[in-house]
């Protein structure tokens, strides 16, 4: 099964993958299975076993990019850090930005190469699936964030009622 130490671990490399410092995806990954309401700076650093100034710099990053928040529990005397809500549908569609950046660098691409078919190709196919990725995303998303309502919203159980009687309206 594995333990949280090891899932934090997995987070980090699988973050630093996709462009984060691995600090800042263990960050993540700790937050992910955080028990409590977010941890303040000096309670990830000794979890995380990280300096000072390198989980400043990772904070900053999340908070940057939208991925975390920063608030003050009542009476506390540091900031915490949690997630923001919906942080992956969020990081997400900050992604979505990038689709359009590399149709257009394959458009300049097509510009450069000219005439040669092969060239051409490889470039008309990155731009074709990124316009197309720049396309769905959003509506895919739009899907999830309804799904998500849906399954989020409390369903009401239906009233009981006597024998012979019609079903309540909200039943």
């Amino acid at each position: 099964m594995g333990t949280v130490e090891e899932f934090v671990e997995s987070a980090g490399l699988y973050f630093e993958r996709l462009g984060l410092s691995r600090t800042s995806g263990r960050v993540i990954g700790c937050l992910l299975a955080d028990t409590g309401e977010g941890l303040d700076a000096p309670g990830l650093c000794e979890r995380l076993g990280v300096a000072k100034s390198s989980m400043s710099v990772a904070l900053r990053q999340l908070e940057h990019g939208g991925l975390i928040e920063r608030y003050r529990p009542p009476r506390a005397r540091r900031d915490h850090h949690r997630l923001t809500e919906d942080v992956f549908g969020r990081a997400f569609r900050a992604k979505m930005t990038e689709f359009t950046a590399f149709a257009e660098l394959a458009e300049q691409g097509l510009g450069a190469v000219g005439g040669h078919p092969a060239a051409r190709a490889r470039l008309e196919l990155m731009r074709d699936m990124y316009a197309f990725m720049a396309r769905e995303f959003p509506r895919l998303l739009d899907r999830w964030e309804a799904e998500r309502a849906g399954v989020a919203r409390p369903t009401v159980p239906p009233r009981p009622t006597r024998c012979g009687d019609p079903p309540s309206p909200a039943g």
